[in-house]
C-alpha cells in the first residue's frame, strides 16, 4: 500500500528501528532519517553504526547524523547545516523513537503535523531515559507504550493514544524491549494511518499525578547490595539484563556478572547440614547470616543471603567468559558455603 503522508524519522537504537521498518515496509515515504553519530564499540572500539542507520542504509533511505540540533550548543553550525536540511526536505510529521538527542521548539515547529514521539512507558509513569528498565526494577505489573505530541519538555507532551503491556516475572530489559519495540511499532503505523485520513491525532493532557522519571543507566548501578531484600536484587538482575547487568564481587576482587537468580525461602535445616559446624560462632553465623554470605552451593544455583531472604543465583559470567547456566559454572569455580561477597561501599550503594 501506498501512502501520501511523508514521514521524517529520528532515532538510534534496535527498538526505533524496529519502528522505523514498521513505517517504511507500510509503505509511508520516509525522505530523511536522522539517527546519533557512529560510535566506538566493541572490543576494537570501532565506529559502528546505529540499529536505525544500518536500517535506512540497507533501503536507500537519506541519514543525517548531526551531534546536536540546538544552534546554542556544543555544535552550533553542525546543527544549524541539520535544521537547514530539515527546513529543506517535504514532510508532513516526525517521528521521534529513543532518538537521545534534545529537540529544540524550532525543530518541534519545522513538519506541519509536529513531531511524534514513540515512549516506552505508561506516561506520566517513567518519563526520562531508561523507562524499560526501570519499570522492571520497581516491580511494575504493567507498562506499555504511549504515543505523545512532542513539546520543548523531558517527555511532557500531550497522550495521542496509548497501548498496555503485561510484565511478565520472567521478563527482562531484553524480552520487554522487544515486546515494547513491536507493539511500538503497530501502534505508529496505525497513528500515521489515521492521521492521512482525518489529517488531525486528537491529544489529551498529561496528569501531574503519578510522574516518575527513570535516570539513565549507569555502570555503578551493576553492583549487588546484599543488605537489600531478595526480591528487589532479583528485579535488579533482570532490569540491568543486557546491560550493565549485575555484578556480585568474591573477596579476591573478582567481579562475576550475575544474569540470573530469583529469591528463595531459606531451608536453614538444609543450609546447616550443607557446612561444617566447629563452633558456636559457626551455628550463629549460620542462623543469622551476614548480608553477601554464600549459604548453598548446589547445581540448582549459589544461594546469597539477603537483608531479607536469600538470592539464588543460576547464571553467572566469570571476567572475559560466557553467561553460564550455574551448573556449569561451577565446573570451572571454587565457591563454597561460608564464602562472602564484598558489599558495595556508601558511594556504590543504589538508592
Amino acid at each position: 500500500m501506498t501512502h501520501t503522508l511523508r514521514v521524517v524519522f529520528a532515532g538510534t537504537p534496535e527498538f526505533a528501528a524496529s519502528a522505523l521498518a514498521a513505517i517504511h515496509e507500510a509503505g509511508f515515504a520516509v525522505p530523511l532519517v536522522l539517527t546519533q553519530p557512529d560510535r566506538p564499540a566493541g572490543r576494537g572500539m570501532k565506529l559502528q553504526a546505529s540499529a536505525v542507520k544500518r536500517y535506512a542504509l540497507e533501503h536507500g533511505l537519506e541519514v543525517a547524523q548531526p551531534p546536536s540540533l540546538r544552534r546554542t550548543g556544543k555544535f552550533p553550525e553542525e546543527a544549524a547545516a541539520a535544521i537547514d536540511r530539515l527546513r529543506a526536505t517535504p514532510h508532513d510529521v516526525m517521528v521521534v523513537a529513543a532518538y537521545g538527542l534534545l529537540l529544540p521548539q524550532e525543530v518541534l515547529d519545522i513538519a506541519p503535523h509536529g513531531c511524534i514521539n514513540i515512549h516506552a512507558s505508561l506516561l506520566p509513569r517513567w518519563r526520562g531515559a531508561a523507562p524499560i528498565h526501570r519499570a522492571l526494577e520497581a516491580g511494575d505489573a504493567e507498562t506499555g507504550i504511549t504515543l505523545m505530541q512532542m513539546d520543548a519538555g523531558l517527555d511532557t507532551g500531550a497522550m495521542i493514544e496509548a497501548a498496555r503491556t503485561p510484565i511478565d516475572p520472567s521478563d527482562t530489559t531484553a524480552t520487554l524491549h522487544d515486546k515494547l519495540a513491536a507493539q511500538g511499532a503497530r501502534l505508529i503505523v496505525d497513528a500515521l494511518s489515521k492521521l492521512e485520513r482525518t489529517g488531525a491525532l486528537p491529544a489529551t493532557a498529561q496528569s501531574t499525578d503519578g510522574v516518575t522519571y527513570a535516570e539513565k543507566i549507569g555502570k555503578h548501578e551493576a553492583a549487588l547490595d546484599w543488605r537489600a531484600p531478595a526480591d528487589v536484587l532479583a528485579r535488579q538482575v533482570r532490569a540491568f539484563d543486557p546491560f550493565p547487568g549485575g555484578v556480585a564481587t568474591l573477596a579476591d576482587g573478582t567481579a562475576l556478572k550475575v544474569w540470573a537468580a530469583h529469591a528463595v525461602v531459606e531451608d536453614k535445616q538444609q543450609r546447616r547440614a550443607s557446612v561444617a559446624i566447629e563452633s558456636l560462632d559457626d551455628v550463629a553465623q549460620l542462623e543469622f547470616p551476614e548480608p553477601g554470605t554464600i549459604v548453598e552451593v548446589s547445581p540448582e544455583g549459589v544461594v546469597v543471603a539477603c537483608g531479607e531472604g536469600a538470592l539464588r543465583l543460576t547464571q553467572l559470567q566469570k571476567p572475559g567468559g560466557k553467561r553460564l547456566p550455574v551448573r556449569d559454572f561451577l565446573a570451572g569455580a571454587a565457591l563454597e558455603p561460608g564464602q562472602r561477597l564484598q558489599l558495595p561501599d556508601s558511594a556504590q550503594a543504589r538508592r
